[in-house]
């Protein structure tokens, strides 16, 4: 037992992949079915069950720049109609995709402003490294707030706020879910290779978002910590009584009724769990220590479990928590820390790209 697997014993966190008639999983075929269980406890217990598919897709195309970034990517705005429900609404989406021939890896960022570029989003490096960039802004879907009259949200929920209705976590990791449906029609883009990524609350949408759609190859969470990516038994910093106090919206009313979390029945290893055989890929930033990076990094190893009954290495690590600069990447998995505070960097951005050519250019060697 490594010292990731004797912490997570130390501080009781549920097997992951023990299912709910007590067997416990160890075969790809009965991961299917645990999979199944895991979104069913997460979607009841804390962020609230998904919205339905709509019923209908529209897209409208408008030019953003026409000389954008030196005039070597093809920029639009993208308007996403949805009908739900029979009721229908919008919201933008930043399309910028390279030039040139051949098919794109890309990345659907989940982001906090509608700007291309933004301080979060490097847009002509990303681009220059032969990457498409799908972004919109999470308060075009759902307002940050108890306001659920506003953008989409009315037509996400059926109007009552109790028991596993959603929150907005749930109503922006669903339009995260509409764009991968456009990009899934483009010729130009790799569908095989595509990444959901947000940073704070956006990156706790885009680990939901990557765990319930399997059509996103990697799924990145940056400085997500609680609620997120980090194990909330025996975590430092925020704690699940402190967001829900101050952020109820985010998740399902049911996530607020107990908050102790040594008497829930999951914990985040369960989000985690979903990922493999995917890639899952978190980061965190030393000075973060409301998110807690030690328990970011812990969730992020409870995978490993699972990666092995697929035949995978999950992430490598060493004896001990890894400090400022450490860049884990021999795995199927990844975990970064850098120096610095809470903020999606360009740094950050450098380790996730290079992880993706990583394994596209070791999948291309196949």
């Amino acid at each position: 037992m490594d010292f990731v697997q004797k912490e997570l014993s130390l501080r009781g966190v549920p097997d992951a992949l023990v299912c709910d008639d007590g067997t416990r999983v160890t075969t790809p075929e009965k991961m299917a079915v645990r999979r199944e269980e895991l979104k069913r406890i997460l979607m009841e217990n804390e962020y609230g069950t998904l919205p339905p598919a709509p019923e209908e897709v529209n897209v409208e195309h408008a030019p953003y720049v026409h000389d954008f970034c030196a005039g070597k990517v093809d920029a639009e705005i993208l308007t996403l109609s949805v009908t739900v429900r029979g009721k229908t609404a919008s919201f933008p989406v930043k399309s910028a995709v390279p030039k040139g021939e051949g098919k794109h890896p890309a990345f659907v960022h989940i982001n906090f402003r509608p700007d291309s570029p933004d301080r979060y989003m490097p847009t002509e490096e990303i681009t220059d490294r032969g990457f498409a960039l799908f972004s919109f802004c999470y308060q075009d879907v759902a307002a940050d707030s108890a306001d659920f009259g506003a953008a989409l949200a009315p037509i996400l929920y059926d109007g009552e706020r109790e028991g596993n209705a959603p929150g907005k976590i749930a109503m922006w990791a669903w339009a995260a879910m509409r764009v991968m449906d456009y990009v899934c029609t483009l010729p130009c883009i790799d569908t095989e290779n595509v990444a959901v990524i947000g940073h704070s609350r956006l990156g706790k949408t885009a680990l939901f978002t990557g765990a319930m759609d399997e059509r996103f190859k990697y799924v990145i969470s940056n400085d997500s910590g609680c609620s997120g990516a980090a194990i909330s038994r025996g975590k430092t910093g925020e704690t699940i009584e402190r967001i829900c106090k101050v952020f109820p919206y985010w998740f399902c009313p049911a996530y607020g009724e107990n908050t102790n979390p040594d008497e829930k029945t999951f914990d985040q290893n369960f989000l985690h769990a979903l990922v493999p055989p995917r890639h899952l890929m978190v980061g965190s930033s030393e000075g973060d220590a409301w998110a807690d990076p030690a328990g970011e990094f812990l969730g992020c190893a409870s995978a490993n479990s699972v990666y092995e009954i697929y035949g995978m290495k999950g992430l490598v690590f060493g004896e001990s928590v890894p400090a400022a600069k450490a860049v884990l990447d021999e795995g199927d998995s990844l975990y970064h820390i850098r120096h610095g505070e809470h903020y999606l960097s360009r740094e950050d951005w450098g380790v996730y790209m290079d992880f993706i050519e990583k394994k596209m250019k070791k999948k291309a060697q196949n």
